[in-house]
């Protein structure tokens, strides 16, 4: 992944055909290891195309990739008067959780 956010950021600074050294030395400016293998592999996929491209390509194949949750199916109430009684639930919920939230600190304080 590091390889391919310095090839980004060598396309983004405005070199539109980076080289192993132009990345090796993104890399190497923020501390991280160049992995000439991986580098090679990236240089070798992405050599005559161009970026803009790629990540649209990238972006309508996870667009076919489910995201979220498991399907939880939730029934709209037939009637309004039943999405009171849940909405006071929630409120009474949510200050239930504020006092647990408080007690936190186990009577500590930070300036005690």
């Amino acid at each position: 992944m590091k390889v391919i956010a310095a090839y980004l950021l060598a396309v983004l600074g405005g070199n539109t055909c980076p080289t192993d050294k132009d990345l090796k030395k993104i890399l190497g400016s923020v501390g991280a290891d160049a992995d000439d293998d991986r580098i090679q592999l990236l240089l070798s996929q992405v050599e005559g195309k161009d970026i803009t491209e790629l990540i649209a390509a990238g972006r309508e194949k996870l667009a076919s990739v489910p995201a979220g949750g498991g399907a939880v199916a939730v029934a709209a109430p037939a009637g309004g008067g039943a999405a009171a009684p849940a909405a006071e639930e929630k409120k009474e919920e949510k200050k239930v959780e504020e006092k647990e939230e408080s007690d936190d600190d186990m009577g500590f304080s930070l300036f005690d």
